[in-house]
């Protein structure tokens, strides 16, 4: 009601983006897709900040630099400012993310970092031979079972995948580069995929301050400032349970990634 009665001042308004989960396409991840709306519409309500809770341990590289780079060309055309406030992981994309913000903040015992490219599969040649299945494969292009998880793998593989990395650890590094700027530490190995904690973090210029959301956006904007979670909602499917083999498949691979930090 406040904001109908005129002439009262407006209370400061920062709206709080949860970035919980592993990146990617699936209807479990964090996309581009899936956020777009809730970036824009914080953007849109004036606010004096926008806020972001980081809880990932990574995924996709390309969707962290979609959603990245969202939240950074709104902070720019609107002039507002970003924060990052880091829970459990903001490792590979999480991290990735934390750095659209201005500045991160974490606790003491929060993971950050692993800034580097992972490639997992499974390998099951021998297990197939032993059940006396036999894979044939037919393509047109000498790539086109390049990596494929029934056949031996290949050292040329191995070698194509490499520089298939070496790119995007470099669009990732650049990201943090430009993110960071002067804060990092130019004397310490920030960029071999090493993960630290909270104060560690801290230390080496790739986070701001050991500080949890509610206090610091009070210090920063004042006691009266009207924090306003924006989430995602569960679509019709989803709730119903009507998507459930991909659920149980996204599943699995979040376990998987989560795994990786003990959580």
């Amino acid at each position: 009601m406040r904001r109908f009665i005129p002439f009262l001042p407006k209370l400061p308004l920062v709206p709080v983006i949860r970035l919980s989960g592993t990146i990617g396409t699936g209807t479990r991840s964090l996309n581009d897709e899936a956020l777009a709306p809730l970036i824009d519409k914080a953007f849109r309500m004036k606010p004096v900040a926008v806020a972001l809770q980081v809880n990932s341990p990574g995924g996709s590289a390309v969707q962290s630099s979609l959603i990245a780079a969202r939240i950074r060309r709104l902070a720019e055309e609107k002039k507002v400012p970003v924060h990052a406030f880091v829970e459990d992981v903001a490792a590979s994309g999480g991290y990735w993310l934390a750095c659209a913000a201005d500045d991160i903040w974490v606790d003491p015992s929060s993971l950050v970092g692993s800034i580097g490219v992972i490639f997992a599969s499974f390998g099951f040649p021998e297990l197939m031979a032993r059940q006396g299945v036999e894979r044939r494969v037919v393509t047109a292009g000498r790539s086109k079972s390049f990596a494929d998880p029934f056949l031996p793998q290949k050292p040329e593989d191995i070698e194509r995948l490499k520089a298939l990395q070496g790119p995007i650890h470099q669009a990732f590094i650049d990201h943090v580069r430009r993110s960071r700027g002067i804060r990092l530490d130019d004397s310490a190995d920030l960029f071999n995929a090493d993960i630290w904690t909270g104060q560690q973090s801290v230390d080496l210029g790739l986070t701001d301050g050991v500080a949890h959301m509610v206090p610091k956006l009070k210090d920063l904007y004042g006691d009266k400032v009207k924090l306003i979670p924006l989430g995602r909602k569960r679509g019709l499917f989803q709730r119903i349970g009507l998507s459930l083999v991909d659920e149980t498949l996204g599943a699995v691979e979040d376990r998987a990634l989560w795994a990786r930090y003990g959580l």
